[in-house]
């Protein structure tokens, strides 16, 4: 097979003559750093994964749960306005590694779930999240752009690469950390015995600290030739946040970029406390959202394959919102507690279609962003995570003081809007397309 099928050619030998001594080394192992990058995602996001699935069914007192998860998204949505600039003050590995840290604190304050350790621990999780994030993304595309020039292969082939590769890893940690959940938790056997939730949450806090050793073995790379890239004041960020408000195709899909965080809540903080867990109990959360993370992941993977264009990220985004308004609608006004297997099915089913829909939200919007705002595309994902952490907060904090019928509603009203807003937005840009060429 040619090893540039997989970006990884071994990069040639190079000689470094200096005037103390002449030595022979190789450049550093960009594809390594991606491998590491991914198994320490892989530990630390199975691990908070699943402990973010079971906030509302664990920790339940006074809305603890729930509450703290809305804490967090604030916190997110606040501090990923600035993370760009921390980010490049500290290095993308040491921002990977600090951001280690918070969902280190937040697990570890699942051990003791009161609020004067969850409330702090979900606000630093909201500041370092933002950190890893950017951190992440920073560092996976220096790896490639710096392998590809190593080896001289293709950057956007090597980029390609990497992002699979991390994306692919992701994708499998709502099946691994919840089939975890699935396996420990018994019913009757929860708040901290031996084989209930203490257990399971420090499992989950040696994952996390596994994947953060792992942080530390990541090369630190050289980003200078990266600067480019980067904002070099607070000032150009804020800009970059606040200046595309006024441009309409960004208005018209800031409603999808909100229905794309509400619906990811939803599933969260709704279906595993008030779907799930009344029909199959607290041990079928984990089981129910490997379901969800199986389905998600596999809808990813072909969404991204197919997707071509303007008109198949329409067609591909209809489908989806299809199978979850339907989902909707039938939770509305069919849905009730069933006896027997058909009772254990359907929380499955809701599940796994729901999943399909959230992994074609995500590759679209993603696909949309780099096809619509090629030179602008620090500005439009700044946008995307400020809206979309700011609708996951929303459902948390909704969450304990509606119930599920007013909470469906809410999403029937706010998918309505999005995808109405979207379709006027490809109807705006083949009609500007149309003008172009005439």
């Amino acid at each position: 097979m040619d090893p540039e099928d997989n970006g990884e050619e071994v990069a040639p030998l190079v000689v470094v003559v200096d005037d103390s001594s002449s030595e022979i080394r190789r450049p550093k192992n960009h594809a390594r750093d991606a491998h590491i990058l991914s198994f320490a995602f892989l530990f630390i996001f199975s691990a908070y994964g699943a402990a973010q699935n079971l906030q509302s069914t664990v920790n339940t007192e006074q809305g603890l749960g729930t509450t703290s998860m809305g804490i967090l998204y604030l916190s997110f949505t606040f501090f990923s306005v600035f993370a760009s600039v921390v980010v490049r003050w500290l290095g993308s590995k040491k921002a990977l590694v600090l951001g280690t840290t918070g969902y280190l604190l937040f697990i570890a304050s699942n051990l003791k779930p009161l609020w004067y350790t969850m409330v702090p621990a979900s606000f630093y999780l909201g500041f370092t999240a933002s950190i890893i994030w950017v951190g992440q993304g920073t560092y996976l595309t220096s790896a490639a752009r710096r392998h590809a020039k190593d080896c001289k292969l293709h950057e956007g082939t090597v980029i390609g690469n990497f992002n699979g590769e991390f994306w692919g890893f992701f994708a499998s940690t709502q099946v691994i950390g919840n089939l975890i959940s699935l396996l420990l938790l018994q019913d009757g056997n929860e708040g901290g015995s031996p084989t209930g939730t203490g257990l399971l949450f420090t499992i989950f806090l040696g994952c996390m600290i596994f994947g953060a050793i792992l942080m530390c073995f990541l090369s630190k790379r050289d980003e200078k030739e990266d600067a480019l890239l980067s904002h070099t004041s607070i000032r150009h960020l804020l800009k970059s946040v606040v200046v595309p408000l006024l441009e309409t195709r960004i208005l018209l899909i800031i409603p999808l970029m909100v229905y794309s965080g509400l619906q990811q809540a939803f599933v969260w903080a709704e279906f595993t406390k008030k779907i799930v867990k009344p029909a199959i109990g607290m041990s079928g959360v984990g089981g129910a959202m490997a379901v969800y993370g199986a389905a998600d992941a596999i809808s990813s993977l072909l969404a991204g394959r197919y997707t071509s264009g303007l008109s198949s990220v329409t067609i591909i985004v209809s489908v989806g919102s299809f199978l979850q308004i339907s989902v909707l609608l039938w939770l509305l006004f069919g849905y009730s507690l069933s006896p027997g297997v058909l009772g254990s099915v359907l929380p499955l089913l809701i599940g796994a279609i729901w999943g399909v829909g959230d992994g074609v939200f995500n590759t679209q919007l993603n696909a949309l962003f780099g096809m619509l705002f090629k030179h602008d595309t620090e500005a439009i994902f700044a946008q995307f995570k400020v809206w979309q952490s700011a609708a996951i907060a929303v459902v948390f904090f909704l969450s304990p003081a509606i119930g599920l019928e007013a909470m469906v509603i809410v999403m029937i009203v706010a998918l309505f809007i999005a995808i109405s807003a979207f379709l006027f937005l490809t109807l705006h840009i083949e009609k500007s397309s149309t003008e172009l060429h005439e």
